[in-house]
């Protein structure tokens, strides 16, 4: 792969024009996901991914309450494959009439930050891979798998990315996309017709299952808001024990 090479060639070239007795820079360290001295735009990418991390966990109590609430208005503010399949059954007794627009819309919504893992591919090649690979030896062997099958089907791949099954599939393959220098305009045009496709099979099934989930759809809407609050006590006390685990192993003061 030519961005491996690169990749390891300059790791080579870095080591061979530091003195022996030099300790490596700290931009080198493992479990970061860049070969040369961070810039920029490098920041810029790693700051996205912080950002993503904190919006995935408001979302989680928020997705709950929408589902309650109005599962289109799901739909189209998350583009959820759950809010695909309500708003197909809630369509199919004529509770959605305008579901077309909201399905269009949840698709944009969806694909809307995917453009920093394509960065991410664009700057560091296969580094963020690498970063995540370190995590056990079955992630490395998912991620290994599925780069596999990215490099057989090429841009097809994003068609794939939506497959419901325990694989980081969307993961690897918008970050090879980057990788392999695909455009971005490329990337995010296949991006959203490929959501749009997924959501229409949900939206389908819905559709044909139809009265039964709109009937579940109902019961749940009597709980929404407090399962929705117990979700965001789920997140507040996970944030807590995180910040706590860490705060123990930092170092003490002198």
């Amino acid at each position: 792969m030519p961005e491996e090479a690169n990749n390891h060639s300059r790791e080579v070239v870095a080591s061979q024009q530091r003195p022996e007795s030099e300790a490596p820079e700290w931009w080198e360290e493992p479990g970061l996901p860049w070969n040369t001295k961070p810039t920029k735009a490098d920041y810029w990418c790693l700051g996205w991914f912080g950002f993503l991390g904190l919006f995935g966990l408001a979302m989680i109590p928020l997705r709950a309450w929408l589902l309650g609430l109005d599962p289109p208005v799901m739909l189209a503010l998350t583009g959820s494959r759950i809010g695909a399949a309500s708003t197909g059954a809630l369509a199919s007794v004529g509770q959605a009439p305008y579901w077309l627009a909201f399905l269009l819309i949840g698709s944009l919504v969806a694909i809307k930050f995917d453009w920093v893992y394509w960065w991410a591919g664009k700057l560091w090649g296969r580094g963020l891979l690498d970063v995540q690979a370190q995590n056990s030896t079955r992630m490395a062997r998912n991620i290994e798998r599925v780069e596999g099958w990215f490099h057989r089907v090429g841009w097809v791949g994003i068609f794939l990315a939506y497959v419901p099954i325990p694989l980081p599939i969307a993961f690897v393959v918008f970050v090879m996309c980057g990788a392999t220098g695909m455009s971005v305009k490329k990337f995010m045009l296949l991006n959203f017709v490929a959501k749009t496709v997924w959501s229409f099979l949900y939206f389908g099934l819905g559709w044909v299952i139809g009265e039964p989930v709109v009937f579940v759809l109902e019961q749940y809407a009597k709980v929404a808001n407090w399962v929705a609050i117990g979700l965001l006590v789920l997140v507040l006390v996970g944030v807590f024990r995180g910040k706590s685990r860490t705060a123990r192993t930092l170092p003490a003061d002198n």
